[in-house]
């Protein structure tokens, strides 16, 4: 059987808290803050039964905070370069620990971490962690770091702009700059000298507040001031150590690694360390957040990546579909542009960079997001994510600080997730704060994620578009509904996509070809049950009659059928 992943990614710090303060720009003391504690046997039975396959635990490594832990022997970070008093979890201080905010005991951080690991796996769930490979906080500094291992910067020649062996990019002579306060309320300012290029590609000493100014770029040998020329051999000081911190993590029991702005990062280092990992751990998984479809394939064929995020066209195009701007029939292109590597592409609709379905900026109403989920997660048998209450109808529409109001659950503040806490309830998951509509959703969720594995026509099996034998007419709107076929053997799946507000009464078309193609036998008359709602119609399967079936707003069906 091949496993189908599908990825329920938690921002860690955030799924645990119940505090109801929320004052914006609040401190840890004051807003609270999530522990890995709050991963019970009991939350994570309860995600693996919404059909998860694999936990993403965003944020777990020690990253740049303005909550004091100095009293734990961890340098203190100056508050002008950390984005909200949490800090960014993308702002990665130590590559080797875990960050204080989530343990409930400090000083059993790591501990705490494996503890985590192994009630995960005994869950039934599979475990990914960030690992940030372009940029770290402009204060890196590691103090877990293994007996051994040479920090990064140290023996950099900080005389030069570009070094092979060079850690970071340095402007001698030069100190950092900013367009925002570098005082930020303290005594002294931030000083950085010489300056260094900030993470997103910003190569002077100076950045601008909407720059990723808490970070610093990372020399894998790339000079970018002479026309981003190579120098590979001998192999980067960067590649080394990153290479050695993959390793760590891997060591620890996890199951894969989802790779930050991975494409920041050339081809090249990912196709040397990627083998050596999966050398040593043959099972390991790894994700690349990347968003130039002209890379894809370099990044799967040269450097062995896993799964890609499928952002620019399958996203931008379902959420376009969605709020009116696309026709349905613009989906078909998605899968044609990367059908070689359709197996490799991640499918999602939420994330935490991206806004909430039910948010103002999107979509306004968390039902609207049912017909682009159905597709998002049947269309491939590549994997499919979801972002910890977007199956509740999470609405991201809360200023908490640094994150103004912008349809985001922020990464950089303490704050309590209002409709994950009313689920969690303390821990008890009985269901009694959520809604009606709350429930409802959860239940069209944990049904839909749980085809992906119980379904071999998903899971595994072949992928039909029906939109070219089905254009627009007064029995199928090609411009609001999607229609295409899973097959596995005997059995098909005839899926249609409503994202239209009203009912649809449609008659599907279906091909001679598909019955040439599969050697199925055309029906005037077959038992179909809609895998989503358990209903049983009878229909008929054939190149000469049209499926006919009413598909409800803003939802979908999904009509397993077995053929002779």
């Amino acid at each position: 059987m091949t496993d189908k992943p599908v990825i329920y990614q938690v921002f860690t710090r955030l799924f645990g808290n119940d505090t109801t303060t929320n004052r914006p720009n609040g401190d840890r003391s004051q807003n609270g803050c999530g522990t890995m504690a709050a991963f019970t046997a009991k939350a994570l039975g309860e995600i693996r039964q919404l059909g998860a396959t694999h936990i993403w635990y965003t944020g777990v490594i020690e990253h740049a905070t303005q909550t004091d832990y100095s009293a734990y022997g961890i340098e203190r970070d100056h508050p002008a370069i950390v984005k909200g008093k949490a800090g960014s979890a993308y702002a990665i201080k130590d590559y080797y620990d875990i960050d204080p905010d989530l343990a409930t005991s400090v000083p059993a951080r790591m501990k705490e971490f494996e503890n985590l690991v192994t009630r995960t796996h005994r869950a039934g769930l599979k475990v990914i962690i960030d690992f940030v490979p372009n940029h770290v906080a402009r204060t890196y500094h590691s103090d877990a770091c293994p007996e051994g291992i040479a920090h990064l910067g140290a023996g950099d020649d900080t005389t030069l702009c570009f070094s092979p062996q060079n850690n970071f990019y340095y402007y001698p002579g030069q100190a950092f700059t900013a367009d925002f306060d570098l005082y930020a309320g303290q005594q002294q300012p931030y000083v950085e000298q010489p300056a260094r290029a900030t993470g997103n590609d910003v190569f002077s000493p100076h950045a601008g507040s909407n720059d990723w100014y808490e970070t610093v770029k990372l020399n894998y040998g790339v000079d970018y001031a002479n026309g981003r020329s190579t120098h590979f051999d001998p192999v980067p000081s960067t590649w080394e150590k990153m290479l050695g911190i993959l390793q760590f993590w891997a060591g620890k029991g996890i199951d894969g690694f989802r790779c930050d702005m991975a494409e920041m990062v050339p081809s090249e280092f990912w196709g040397w360390a990627i083998p050596k990992v999966k050398a040593a751990h043959p099972d390991i998984v790894f994700i690349a957040e990347i968003y130039g479809p002209d890379a894809y394939r370099r990044y799967i064929h040269e450097g062995h990546f896993d799964y890609l995020y499928d952002k620019v066209g399958l996203y931008d195009t379902l959420r376009a579909v969605t709020v009116g701007l696309a026709n349905a029939e613009s989906i078909t292109s998605c899968w044609q542009a990367v059908d070689d590597i359709r197996p490799h592409m991640l499918s999602f609709l939420e994330n935490h960079d991206e806004q909430r379905i039910a948010s103002d900026f999107f979509a306004g109403d968390a039902e609207r997001g049912r017909a682009p989920m159905l597709v998002a997660a049947t269309i491939s048998t590549g994997p499919v994510m979801i972002y910890f209450g977007q199956e509740l109808g999470e609405r991201g529409m809360d200023a908490e600080g640094f994150s103004g109001r912008d349809g985001r659950t922020t990464i950089f503040d303490y704050w309590t997730v209002d409709a994950v806490s009313r689920w969690r309830n303390k821990g008890k998951f009985d269901g009694r704060k959520l809604t009606p509509q709350e429930v409802d959703l959860q239940k069209f969720y944990s049904t839909l994620l749980n085809l992906c594995s119980s379904e071999a026509a998903i899971r595994e099996g072949d992928f039909y578009d029906l939109m070219y034998v089905n254009p627009y007419s007064d029995r199928f709107n090609s411009h609001r509904q999607y229609a295409y076929l899973r097959r596995s053997g005997k059995e098909v799946i005839l899926f249609v996509a409503n994202f239209d507000n009203s009912e649809a009464a449609v008659a599907i078309n279906i091909p001679a070809h598909v019955f040439e193609l599969y050697g199925l036998k055309p029906t005037s008359k077959v038992k179909a049950t809609d895998l989503l709602t358990g209903q049983t119609h009878t229909i008929a399967f054939s190149p000469e009659t049209p499926v006919s079936i009413d598909v409800p707003a803003l939802n979908g069906v999904a009509l397993k059928m077995k053929l002779k």
